[in-house]
C-alpha cells in the first residue's frame, strides 16, 4: 500500500501532539494551579482535535468511535501503528 508523505506527517504531528499532552497531563497532576501549563495543555487539546479531524476526513478513523455501514469499514485501511511500517520504517 502507498502511503502519502503528507498522510505519514500528518499523523505525526498527531503523535507528537498526542505525547505532549501525555507529559503536561503528568506535569499538571503534581502541579494544578500552573496556569501557563494548563493554558497549554488546553491549546494542546484543541489542536489535537484539529489535526485528528483533518486526518479523519482525508484518509480514515484514527479511533473506533464512529458510526459504521455495513460491512464494518475500520479495518479497511492500515492501522496508524502499521503506517510506518508500509513505508519502509522511513
Amino acid at each position: 500500500m502507498d502511503i502519502s508523505r503528507d498522510r505519514l506527517e500528518l499523523l505525526k504531528e498527531i503523535m507528537a501532539v498526542d505525547f505532549s499532552l501525555v507529559e503536561l497531563n503528568l506535569y499538571l497532576d503534581t502541579h494544578p494551579l500552573d496556569q501557563r501549563a494548563l493554558r497549554l495543555h488546553n491549546e494542546y487539546v484543541m489542536k489535537r482535535e484539529m489535526l485528528k479531524r483533518k486526518y479523519e476526513e482525508e484518509y480514515a478513523p484514527i479511533t473506533h468511535r464512529f458510526t459504521s455501514d455495513c460491512p464494518w469499514e475500520w479495518i479497511e485501511d492500515p492501522w496508524p501503528w502499521e503506517i510506518d511500517y508500509e513505508m519502509g520504517g522511513r
